[in-house]
Protein backbone atom coordinates (compact mmCIF):
# COMPACT_ATOMS: atom_id res chain seq x y z
CA UNK A 1 0.00 0.00 0.00
CA UNK A 2 1.09 3.34 -0.49
CA UNK A 3 -0.47 6.37 0.72
CA UNK A 4 1.61 8.88 -1.00
CA UNK A 5 4.28 8.44 -3.33
CA UNK A 6 7.57 8.99 -2.70
CA UNK A 7 11.50 8.67 -3.82
CA UNK A 8 12.44 7.01 -0.57
CA UNK A 9 10.19 3.64 -1.04
CA UNK A 10 11.58 2.03 1.51
CA UNK A 11 10.68 4.55 4.33
CA UNK A 12 7.12 5.09 3.08
CA UNK A 13 6.28 1.05 2.94
CA UNK A 14 7.51 1.45 6.72
CA UNK A 15 5.02 4.05 7.53
CA UNK A 16 2.45 2.77 6.08
CA UNK A 17 2.79 -0.46 7.98
CA UNK A 18 3.22 1.06 11.35
CA UNK A 19 -0.11 3.35 10.73
CA UNK A 20 -1.97 0.22 9.48
CA UNK A 21 -0.94 -1.61 12.69
CA UNK A 22 -1.79 1.21 14.59
CA UNK A 23 -5.15 1.71 13.39
CA UNK A 24 -5.62 -2.03 13.82
CA UNK A 25 -4.40 -2.27 17.57
CA UNK A 26 -6.32 0.98 18.38
CA UNK A 27 -10.14 -0.57 16.35
CA UNK A 28 -9.29 -3.82 17.71
CA UNK A 29 -9.10 -2.77 21.46
CA UNK A 30 -12.38 -0.40 21.07
CA UNK A 31 -13.81 -4.03 19.91
CA UNK A 32 -12.77 -5.84 22.77
CA UNK A 33 -14.17 -3.32 25.17
CA UNK A 34 -17.38 -3.37 23.05
CA UNK A 35 -17.78 -7.36 22.67
CA UNK A 36 -16.83 -7.82 26.91
CA UNK A 37 -19.21 -5.51 27.89
CA UNK A 38 -22.04 -7.00 25.73
CA UNK A 39 -21.31 -10.47 25.90
CA UNK A 40 -21.40 -10.43 29.55
CA UNK A 41 -24.51 -8.26 29.27
CA UNK A 42 -26.92 -10.55 26.61
CA UNK A 43 -25.74 -13.99 28.22
CA UNK A 44 -26.53 -13.12 31.86
CA UNK A 45 -29.92 -11.32 30.62
CA UNK A 46 -30.56 -14.42 27.97
CA UNK A 47 -30.72 -16.79 31.03
CA UNK A 48 -32.64 -14.32 33.10
CA UNK A 49 -35.40 -13.77 30.62
CA UNK A 50 -35.18 -17.47 28.99
CA UNK A 51 -34.53 -16.40 25.66
CA UNK A 52 -32.15 -18.62 23.67
CA UNK A 53 -31.53 -15.92 20.68
CA UNK A 54 -30.25 -13.19 23.20
CA UNK A 55 -28.25 -16.35 24.43
CA UNK A 56 -26.73 -17.52 21.47
CA UNK A 57 -25.86 -14.11 20.42
CA UNK A 58 -23.80 -13.46 23.88
CA UNK A 59 -21.37 -16.25 22.95
CA UNK A 60 -21.37 -14.76 18.93
CA UNK A 61 -20.19 -11.53 20.78
CA UNK A 62 -17.98 -13.73 23.19
CA UNK A 63 -16.21 -15.51 20.15
CA UNK A 64 -15.79 -11.76 18.77
CA UNK A 65 -13.57 -11.38 21.60
CA UNK A 66 -11.31 -14.63 20.05
CA UNK A 67 -11.17 -13.29 16.95
CA UNK A 68 -10.17 -9.69 18.09
CA UNK A 69 -7.18 -11.29 19.18
CA UNK A 70 -6.42 -13.46 16.62
CA UNK A 71 -6.37 -9.95 14.57
CA UNK A 72 -3.85 -8.29 17.38
CA UNK A 73 -1.83 -11.22 17.08
CA UNK A 74 -1.48 -10.86 13.09
CA UNK A 75 -0.83 -7.19 13.18
CA UNK A 76 1.58 -6.92 15.54
CA UNK A 77 3.47 -10.28 13.29
CA UNK A 78 2.99 -8.73 9.51
CA UNK A 79 4.35 -5.66 10.16
CA UNK A 80 7.68 -7.60 11.02
CA UNK A 81 10.49 -6.81 9.00
CA UNK A 82 11.66 -9.45 5.58
CA UNK A 83 14.35 -12.66 6.90
CA UNK A 84 16.22 -15.21 5.74
CA UNK A 85 12.97 -17.93 6.30
CA UNK A 86 10.35 -15.15 5.17
CA UNK A 87 12.18 -12.57 1.83
CA UNK A 88 9.19 -11.14 1.15
CA UNK A 89 8.33 -10.22 4.45
CA UNK A 90 5.55 -11.58 7.00
CA UNK A 91 1.80 -9.59 5.09
CA UNK A 92 -0.01 -13.02 4.95
CA UNK A 93 -0.26 -13.22 8.92
CA UNK A 94 -3.16 -11.00 7.70
CA UNK A 95 -4.63 -13.40 5.11
CA UNK A 96 -3.82 -15.88 7.67
CA UNK A 97 -6.18 -13.77 10.20
CA UNK A 98 -8.76 -13.65 7.84
CA UNK A 99 -8.84 -17.41 7.69
CA UNK A 100 -9.04 -18.22 10.95
CA UNK A 101 -12.04 -15.59 11.49
CA UNK A 102 -13.81 -17.56 8.97
CA UNK A 103 -13.38 -20.74 10.68
CA UNK A 104 -14.28 -19.45 13.96
CA UNK A 105 -17.85 -17.93 12.56
CA UNK A 106 -18.30 -21.39 11.04
CA UNK A 107 -17.89 -22.86 13.99
CA UNK A 108 -20.13 -20.65 15.80
CA UNK A 109 -22.51 -20.73 13.21
CA UNK A 110 -22.68 -24.45 12.88
CA UNK A 111 -23.36 -24.50 16.97
CA UNK A 112 -25.82 -22.35 17.07
CA UNK A 113 -27.68 -24.05 14.04
CA UNK A 114 -27.63 -27.30 16.36
CA UNK A 115 -28.86 -25.66 19.41
CA UNK A 116 -31.66 -24.19 17.82
CA UNK A 117 -32.83 -27.05 15.79
CA UNK A 118 -32.77 -28.91 19.36
CA UNK A 119 -35.35 -26.95 20.37
CA UNK A 120 -37.36 -26.61 17.47
CA UNK A 121 -37.95 -30.85 17.82
CA UNK A 122 -39.93 -29.91 20.86
CA UNK A 123 -41.51 -26.24 20.34
CA UNK A 124 -44.43 -27.24 23.30
CA UNK A 125 -41.09 -26.77 25.72
CA UNK A 126 -40.18 -23.44 24.91
CA UNK A 127 -40.04 -21.04 27.38
CA UNK A 128 -41.99 -17.49 27.40
CA UNK A 129 -39.28 -14.34 27.03
CA UNK A 130 -39.15 -11.80 30.04
CA UNK A 131 -39.07 -8.04 28.38
CA UNK A 132 -36.28 -7.25 29.60
CA UNK A 133 -34.75 -9.47 26.72
CA UNK A 134 -35.95 -7.25 23.92
CA UNK A 135 -34.49 -3.91 25.62
CA UNK A 136 -30.72 -5.67 25.83
CA UNK A 137 -31.60 -7.02 21.71
CA UNK A 138 -32.31 -3.03 21.11
CA UNK A 139 -29.47 -2.14 22.66
CA UNK A 140 -26.70 -4.45 21.24
CA UNK A 141 -28.18 -3.92 18.02
CA UNK A 142 -27.12 -0.01 18.43
CA UNK A 143 -24.05 -0.67 19.69
CA UNK A 144 -22.39 -3.18 16.83
CA UNK A 145 -24.21 -1.18 14.32
CA UNK A 146 -22.08 1.39 15.47
CA UNK A 147 -19.09 -0.68 16.06
CA UNK A 148 -19.22 -1.62 12.42
CA UNK A 149 -19.48 1.55 11.07
CA UNK A 150 -16.53 2.65 13.58
CA UNK A 151 -13.93 -0.28 12.04
CA UNK A 152 -14.77 0.24 8.30
CA UNK A 153 -14.43 3.80 8.40
CA UNK A 154 -10.54 3.05 9.92
CA UNK A 155 -10.44 -0.08 7.80
CA UNK A 156 -11.13 2.03 4.48
CA UNK A 157 -8.76 4.97 5.89
CA UNK A 158 -5.80 2.50 5.73
CA UNK A 159 -6.50 -0.04 2.85
CA UNK A 160 -6.96 -3.24 5.37
CA UNK A 161 -8.80 -6.14 3.78
CA UNK A 162 -8.08 -7.75 7.43
CA UNK A 163 -9.92 -4.95 9.06
CA UNK A 164 -12.67 -4.45 6.22
CA UNK A 165 -13.18 -8.10 7.25
CA UNK A 166 -13.05 -7.60 11.17
CA UNK A 167 -15.30 -4.64 10.19
CA UNK A 168 -17.87 -6.59 8.54
CA UNK A 169 -17.56 -9.65 11.25
CA UNK A 170 -18.88 -6.42 13.22
CA UNK A 171 -21.57 -6.01 10.78
CA UNK A 172 -22.66 -9.54 11.28
CA UNK A 173 -23.29 -9.46 14.99
CA UNK A 174 -25.67 -6.27 14.18
CA UNK A 175 -27.39 -7.89 11.71
CA UNK A 176 -27.54 -10.97 13.95
CA UNK A 177 -29.00 -8.82 16.83
CA UNK A 178 -31.64 -7.05 14.73
CA UNK A 179 -32.76 -10.87 14.11
CA UNK A 180 -33.04 -11.42 17.65
CA UNK A 181 -34.77 -8.83 18.79
CA UNK A 182 -37.45 -9.05 15.95
CA UNK A 183 -37.86 -13.02 17.51
CA UNK A 184 -37.90 -11.95 21.11
CA UNK A 185 -40.72 -9.49 20.06
CA UNK A 186 -42.79 -12.38 18.05
CA UNK A 187 -41.94 -14.23 21.56
CA UNK A 188 -43.32 -11.53 23.51
CA UNK A 189 -46.59 -11.16 21.13
CA UNK A 190 -47.66 -14.86 22.24
CA UNK A 191 -45.59 -16.42 19.52
CA UNK A 192 -42.77 -18.46 22.04
CA UNK A 193 -40.90 -20.40 19.05
CA UNK A 194 -40.07 -17.49 17.17
CA UNK A 195 -36.82 -17.26 19.46
CA UNK A 196 -35.46 -20.25 18.96
CA UNK A 197 -36.56 -19.91 14.85
CA UNK A 198 -34.47 -16.02 15.27
CA UNK A 199 -31.43 -18.48 16.65
CA UNK A 200 -31.44 -20.48 13.99
CA UNK A 201 -31.48 -17.72 11.65
CA UNK A 202 -28.53 -16.08 13.42
CA UNK A 203 -26.61 -19.44 13.33
CA UNK A 204 -27.18 -19.33 9.43
CA UNK A 205 -26.21 -16.11 8.64
CA UNK A 206 -22.53 -16.33 10.91
CA UNK A 207 -21.80 -19.84 9.21
CA UNK A 208 -22.52 -18.38 5.94
CA UNK A 209 -20.18 -15.44 6.51
CA UNK A 210 -17.62 -17.75 7.83
CA UNK A 211 -17.12 -19.82 4.59
CA UNK A 212 -17.19 -16.85 2.78
CA UNK A 213 -14.53 -15.12 5.19
CA UNK A 214 -12.48 -18.40 4.91
CA UNK A 215 -12.86 -19.57 0.94
CA UNK A 216 -11.65 -15.67 0.34
CA UNK A 217 -8.69 -16.13 2.66
CA UNK A 218 -7.72 -19.67 1.09
CA UNK A 219 -7.66 -18.54 -2.12
CA UNK A 220 -5.38 -15.99 -1.32
CA UNK A 221 -3.17 -18.11 0.52
CA UNK A 222 -3.00 -20.08 -3.02
CA UNK A 223 -1.48 -17.15 -4.75
CA UNK A 224 -4.45 -15.37 -6.07
CA UNK A 225 -4.09 -12.92 -8.74
CA UNK A 226 -5.30 -9.36 -8.27
CA UNK A 227 -7.98 -8.05 -10.13
CA UNK A 228 -8.18 -6.86 -13.70
CA UNK A 229 -8.36 -3.74 -13.59
CA UNK A 230 -5.36 -3.00 -10.82
CA UNK A 231 -3.21 -5.71 -13.17
CA UNK A 232 -3.71 -3.33 -16.58
CA UNK A 233 -2.74 0.03 -14.01
CA UNK A 234 0.21 -2.18 -13.38
CA UNK A 235 1.02 -2.70 -16.36
CA UNK A 236 0.27 0.67 -17.72
CA UNK A 237 2.91 2.08 -15.43
CA UNK A 238 5.26 0.07 -16.32
CA UNK A 239 4.87 0.86 -20.04
CA UNK A 240 4.88 4.44 -19.54
CA UNK A 241 8.43 4.35 -18.47
CA UNK A 242 11.45 6.19 -20.39
CA UNK A 243 12.60 2.87 -22.80
CA UNK A 244 9.64 0.54 -22.45
CA UNK A 245 8.74 -0.60 -25.13
CA UNK A 246 6.32 -3.29 -24.56
CA UNK A 247 5.16 -5.35 -21.19
CA UNK A 248 4.11 -9.10 -21.45
CA UNK A 249 3.86 -11.99 -18.95
CA UNK A 250 2.61 -9.67 -16.47
CA UNK A 251 1.87 -11.96 -13.00
CA UNK A 252 0.81 -10.91 -10.06
CA UNK A 253 -0.15 -12.81 -6.94
CA UNK A 254 -1.24 -11.57 -2.95
CA UNK A 255 0.68 -11.09 -0.12
CA UNK A 256 -1.47 -10.29 2.43
CA UNK A 257 -2.91 -6.26 1.70
CA UNK A 258 0.30 -6.12 -1.15
CA UNK A 259 1.14 -7.45 -4.48
CA UNK A 260 4.27 -9.35 -5.88
CA UNK A 261 4.70 -8.79 -9.55
CA UNK A 262 6.27 -10.48 -12.46
CA UNK A 263 6.65 -9.06 -15.67
CA UNK A 264 8.91 -9.33 -18.76
CA UNK A 265 9.94 -5.51 -20.06
CA UNK A 266 10.69 -5.18 -23.99
CA UNK A 267 13.54 -2.54 -24.85
CA UNK A 268 15.61 -1.49 -27.57
CA UNK A 269 17.88 -4.73 -28.55
CA UNK A 270 20.04 -2.08 -29.58
CA UNK A 271 20.91 -0.91 -26.27
CA UNK A 272 23.73 -1.94 -23.81
CA UNK A 273 23.33 -4.25 -20.97
CA UNK A 274 23.63 -1.71 -18.42
CA UNK A 275 21.32 0.89 -20.30
CA UNK A 276 18.21 -1.99 -20.06
CA UNK A 277 19.23 -2.25 -16.38
CA UNK A 278 18.67 1.09 -15.70
CA UNK A 279 15.31 1.02 -17.59
CA UNK A 280 14.08 -1.79 -15.58
CA UNK A 281 15.38 -0.36 -11.93
CA UNK A 282 13.44 3.09 -12.97
CA UNK A 283 10.40 0.89 -14.16
CA UNK A 284 10.31 -0.73 -10.62
CA UNK A 285 11.14 2.23 -8.42
CA UNK A 286 8.21 4.03 -10.62
CA UNK A 287 5.62 0.62 -9.82
CA UNK A 288 7.01 0.67 -5.60
CA UNK A 289 5.75 4.17 -5.83
CA UNK A 290 2.52 4.13 -7.12
CA UNK A 291 0.76 0.31 -6.40
CA UNK A 292 0.65 -1.46 -3.35
CA UNK A 293 3.47 -3.56 -4.54
CA UNK A 294 5.78 -5.37 -2.31
CA UNK A 295 8.15 -6.52 -4.64
CA UNK A 296 8.45 -6.68 -8.62
CA UNK A 297 10.79 -8.84 -10.73
CA UNK A 298 11.64 -7.97 -13.62
CA UNK A 299 12.83 -9.74 -16.89
CA UNK A 300 14.31 -7.36 -19.82
CA UNK A 301 13.75 -8.63 -23.29
CA UNK A 302 14.65 -7.30 -26.74
CA UNK A 303 11.97 -5.75 -28.44
CA UNK A 304 9.89 -8.32 -31.08
CA UNK A 305 12.00 -11.59 -30.46
CA UNK A 306 9.67 -14.07 -30.92
CA UNK A 307 11.49 -16.59 -28.20
CA UNK A 308 10.01 -18.54 -25.77
CA UNK A 309 10.08 -15.85 -23.40
CA UNK A 310 6.58 -14.97 -25.02
CA UNK A 311 4.92 -18.14 -24.69
CA UNK A 312 1.62 -17.65 -22.63
CA UNK A 313 1.96 -18.31 -18.75
CA UNK A 314 0.86 -22.16 -18.59
CA UNK A 315 1.69 -22.65 -22.61
CA UNK A 316 3.54 -26.00 -23.30
CA UNK A 317 7.09 -24.75 -24.12
CA UNK A 318 8.17 -25.88 -27.81
CA UNK A 319 10.99 -28.19 -28.03
CA UNK A 320 14.32 -26.15 -29.08
CA UNK A 321 16.09 -27.25 -32.16
CA UNK A 322 18.36 -30.16 -31.74
CA UNK A 323 22.11 -29.56 -31.60
CA UNK A 324 24.37 -30.57 -34.76
CA UNK A 325 25.85 -33.56 -34.80
CA UNK A 326 29.57 -33.66 -34.15
CA UNK A 327 31.64 -35.04 -37.11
Amino acid sequence: MRLTASDDDDELTAADLALRAAVARRTTWVSVAVNLVLSCLQIAAGLFARSQSLIADGIHSLSDLVADFVVLFASHHSKKDADADHPYGHQRFETAASLALGLLLLAVGAGMLWSAAVKLETPTQVDPVHPLALWVALGALVAKEGLFRYMLAAAKRVKSSMLVANAWHARSDAASSLVVAVGIAGSLMGYPILDPIAALIVGFMIAKMGWEFGWDALHDLMDRAVDEAEARAIAGTLAATPGVRGVHDLRTRKMGDMIVVDAHLEVDATITVEAGHDIAVEARRRVLARHRVLNLMTHVDPQHRPDLDHAPVGAAAAPRPAPPAAH
